[in-house]
């Protein structure tokens, strides 16, 4: 047999290194086989909320360890959907508008407790007296809404907030949480400032390049050009494609990143892993533990809020997270950074979260026990005085909640809308949408009602 000269010999390493590299990785398939269970939760919590398509990336150890996509991108068509699909994640957004803030901070050019005004010119005296540190933990005061459709030019971010008065705050600043989109729209303008780049490219530039979140951006036109999943919701019964698809840039540093698994497994490695990613510092990591540090109390909760995440314990673990609603799109990213682990889920139908399929995640990844069954509610009494107590108008802005008596027991009124109330804690109520709780200030008189994350204050 002849010998190989140099040149065969190299050529013939070069092709056994490719085929290595094309050849499934052992961890790879191993995680295939570990998290096969996870398909048939996905696709059954996908047929519950009836969510055409779905994709998830879990990171354990710091990597990536297993991605996929369920359903189709678009109901018309048919087209699979895939992890490179680009979904938006509504408020799952504030992530990284609180990075982007944050990291001006840790480069000097902010601080997170002197008055915005300072940065941005043009707003109502008590806006510009608001704090970094406020707007990113919900505790500005500024009452919430979360419009769909606006402008779409670059400059409607300062117009939309320059335009604002004091009928903005429900509350007075750092009196209490309350979840705000429009407080993160500041936070968004306030880097825009600071930066000097319109908040789209500001996040590019500080945030997605550096992670090398190479198809994530907020601009539509820019997001049209790679594969897409549609969004949609439902119509008679059934998910349709949302036609014209919703947008505004005002409210884009609250939610609206369009993005797709992929790029978001690296987000989650870079934050449960001190900034490295790729073996390399990508960010500081002052960045990650910075968003991740408790600030605000949620009513109600033994959860608190940091910058742009939610933080606190369960089962066991020390849990980092937020989800995202907006028009055609859920999302949810779960993470547990003691072991650099995280799970993102994304769907492509309005609010659609998916949340089970993230616990299933988490459960097999870091191998829990089962979850303990939930101990069902006790239905307590409540007394006349109580009823009394507790009864009266709250608001945020121009909407309002009634709570008022009827016979023995307590009922909430929302526009034309009336359900019954049941005590199950120390100022704890069930009905009607969900779950409200009643805060008292140092006297014990009434002062807040809050629900679903928004704080209502009483004023009669």
């Amino acid at each position: 047999m002849p010998r190989m000269n140099l040149r065969h010999r190299s050529l013939l390493a070069v092709l056994v290194v490719v085929a290595l590299a094309l050849s499934p990785r052992p961890y790879a398939q191993d995680a295939q086989n570990e998290f096969a269970g996870i398909d048939a939760i996905a696709r059954q919590e996908m047929a519950q909320m009836q969510a055409p398509g779905a994709a998830i990336a879990i990171v354990r150890d710091g990597r990536v360890v297993y991605t996929r996509a369920f359903g189709v991108a678009n109901v018309e068509t048919g087209e699979e959907t895939r992890p490179e699909m680009l979904f938006r994640l509504g408020s799952t957004t504030k992530m990284f508008t609180a990075a982007t803030v944050v990291l001006l901070a840790e480069q000097g050019k902010l601080n997170l407790n002197e008055p915005i005004g300072k940065h941005i010119q043009g707003l109502a005296p008590k806006l510009a007296a608001l704090t970094a540190n406020q707007l990113l933990s919900h505790t500005s005061g500024i009452l919430d809404e979360a419009p769909m459709f606006g402008s779409q030019d670059d400059d409607a971010l300062k117009r939309e907030a320059t335009s604002w008065t004091e009928s903005r705050f429900f509350a007075e600043p750092g009196q209490i949480f309350s979840y705000s989109n429009p407080g993160f729209w500041l936070a968004g303008l306030l880097a825009e400032q600071v930066g000097g780049k319109p908040y789209a490219d500001q996040v590019a530039s500080t945030i997605f390049a550096p992670l090398g979140m190479s198809r994530s951006t907020f601009r539509p036109t820019m997001a049209m050009t790679y594969p897409l999943a549609q969004g949609h919701d439902l119509v008679n019964g059934k998910p349709q494609i949302i036609r014209p698809s919703a947008n505004n840039t005002a409210s884009w540093p609250a939610g609206s990143i369009f993005t797709n698994v992929l790029d978001l497994s690296r987000w989650i490695t870079a934050f449960v892993c001190d900034g490295m990613l790729d073996g390399q510092q990508a960010l500081p990591a002052a960045v990650f533990s910075t968003l991740a540090t408790p600030r605000a109390v949620i009513p109600g909760s033994s959860n608190k809020y940091g910058y742009g995440v939610q933080v606190g314990e369960w089962r066991g673990l020390h849990v980092v997270e937020h989800g995202g609603s907006r028009s055609g799109y859920g999302s949810i990213i779960r993470m547990v950074p003691s072991r650099r682990f995280g799970v993102v889920v994304l769907a492509n139908r309005s609010g659609v979260s998916l949340t089970r399929t993230a616990t299933a995640a988490i459960e097999t990844a870091l191998k829990l026990p089962s979850a303990p069954a939930t101990p069902a509610r006790t239905v307590m009494p409540t007394s006349a005085a109580e009823r009394a107590r507790l009864a009266g108008t709250y608001s945020q802005g121009s909407r309002q909640i009634t709570i008022a008596e009827k016979g023995d027991a307590l009922i909430l009124r929302q526009g034309a809308g009336e359900s019954p109330l049941q005590k199950v804690g120390d100022l704890e109520f069930s009905g009607g949408a969900g779950r409200y709780v009643f805060v008292a200030d140092a006297s014990g008189a009434i002062t807040f009602l809050h629900s679903g994350g928004r704080s209502w204050r009483k004023i009669k």
